[in-house]
């Protein structure tokens, strides 16, 4: 009797342990569908995307209620399929917070790949997604409807 009321009480945690298990790591999430934030309503400036901030051309930006400051902004705009600034690397440091916000004349979205973090983009309204880059390597920003890589975004 007290063999059976023990294999009993193991096989009930083992399930409440794998319950807890796909109830934490999401289960059924799909890895190609990122979380998706609604558009910005506040338009930024379309300033290009560059690989080291100064000090005299880049001051951190004040904060303020509608518009936390972050360490990095990186602003992309797409127009007939072309992206502005051209597709190239940008590094950020770890641990940095990162914005970027897109703007598209048609209708898409936005991924960020390693960070799986995405935001719709109506046409011509800006659309933002905002992180910590705690991870280090290199991470393809993309558009999923056009398919655009907008640019490497490289954590290090």
């Amino acid at each position: 009797m007290f063999v059976r009321a023990l294999g009993s009480r193991l096989t009930a945690l083992l399930a409440t342990g794998l319950l807890t298990t796909l109830l934490v790591t999401g289960c059924g999430q799909d890895d190609d569908d990122p979380p998706v934030a609604a558009p910005s309503a506040a338009p930024t400036s379309a300033a290009a995307p560059t690989t080291t901030p100064t000090a005299a051309t880049s001051p951190t930006p004040s904060a303020s209620p509608s518009t936390p400051a972050v360490d990095r902004e990186i602003t992309v705009t797409i127009a007939k399929r072309r992206v502005d600034p051209p597709t190239g690397r940008v590094t950020v440091g770890k641990g940095e917070s990162v914005r970027i916000t897109v703007t598209s004349d048609v209708d898409d979205e936005l991924h960020v790949h390693g960070y799986d973090l995405g935001a719709r983009l109506p046409a011509g309204v800006p659309g933002s997604v905002e992180f910590r880059a705690d991870k280090t390597g290199l991470f393809e920003v993309e558009t999923h409807d056009s398919e655009l890589v907008l640019f490497q975004l490289v954590v290090r």
